[in-house]
């Protein structure tokens, strides 16, 4: 008997993403042996960034298996639609937390100027762990301040 839509709510693209690195196609000058994001996983020692790269290249999945292999907790936005309240919430709670908090930003271009100096403080304390995804240009869309605190990844 077929599945009804509420008996399977997730996306197919939700159930086949990638959990490990081992699992991930692609983007193996960034996940590749001795490339940066596999050593920073091997080490435990994540960082700010943003991975920059057209749509469906893998930047979410990335994000989520980082996040996944330091044991941090996962906590995901997109800036179309999440305001300074959302990221207030995040911030509250990874001050309440005893694990590293990664804060995915998708879309990190659609933050305002303002939204995105809200979030220097925190990220350069190390209170939250910023990964933004964009479609464009960090140079152009990024504040200085913050594209200084973040490694920018091409995917």
């Amino acid at each position: 008997m077929p599945q009804t839509k509420s008996e399977n709510a997730m996306p197919l693209a939700a159930l086949i993403r990638p959990q490990t690195l081992d699992e991930y196609i692609g983007q193996s000058h960034l996940v590749g042996p001795n490339k940066p994001l596999r050593v920073a996983i091997e080490k435990h020692q994540i960082f700010s960034m943003i991975f920059w790269g057209p749509p469906g290249v893998g930047k979410t999945s990335l994000a989520k298996i980082l996040a996944h292999a330091v044991n941090a907790d996962f906590l995901e936005l997109s800036a179309v639609s999440a305001g300074k309240a959302d990221v207030k919430v995040i911030i509250e709670n990874a001050a309440l937390s005893s694990r590293r908090t990664v804060m995915f930003l998708d879309e990190i271009h659609r933050f305002n100027k303002a939204q995105q100096d809200f979030l220097l403080p925190y990220v350069e304390s190390g209170r939250i762990t910023l990964i933004g995804a964009t479609t464009e240009n960090p140079s152009f869309e990024v504040i200085a301040p913050l594209l200084s605190r973040c490694r920018v990844f091409l995917c």
